[in-house]
């Protein structure tokens, strides 16, 4: 049996201002945007070439905005990665590297959305 994690959500206190940072931001596609009901709307956005989908909205989650922590992107080139984002307005930490002899370099380069959830470009090796 496979399980396979697709969707992870994110509590937001205003959800037009976090559609606006994950999409032009951060460059994510906007896959679904509906109002469900009264009070509550879906945003489900997808970072281009990943499998896993971030979910935010109104009326949906409990959770205190902000607590989400160390989401981590992959990416090939970090250095280009955080360039392409500082571009769009996101301000990104300067990218450290961790390693040990004998393993492959770790790169990091950390970042939060406008409610202060976390989240940490990888690229691993090179």
């Amino acid at each position: 049996m496979e399980f396979k994690l697709e969707l992870v959500p994110i509590p937001v206190s205003d959800v037009d201002r976090a559609k606006t940072f994950y999409a032009d931001g951060l460059g994510f596609t906007v896959d679904h945007d509906m109002q469900v009901g009264d009070g509550m709307r879906i945003i489900q956005l997808t970072p281009v070439g990943s499998a896993c989908s971030i979910m935010i909205g109104s009326g949906v989650l409990s959770t205190t905005p902000g607590c989400i922590q160390s989401l981590h992107l992959v990416v090939e080139d970090i250095h280009a990665a955080r360039d392409e984002l500082v571009k769009r307005g996101v301000e990104v930490q300067e990218v450290e590297v961790m390693g040990q002899p004998g393993y492959p370099s770790v790169y990091y380069a950390a970042f939060s959305d406008p409610d202060g959830n976390g989240w940490t470009l990888q690229q691993i090796g090179s």
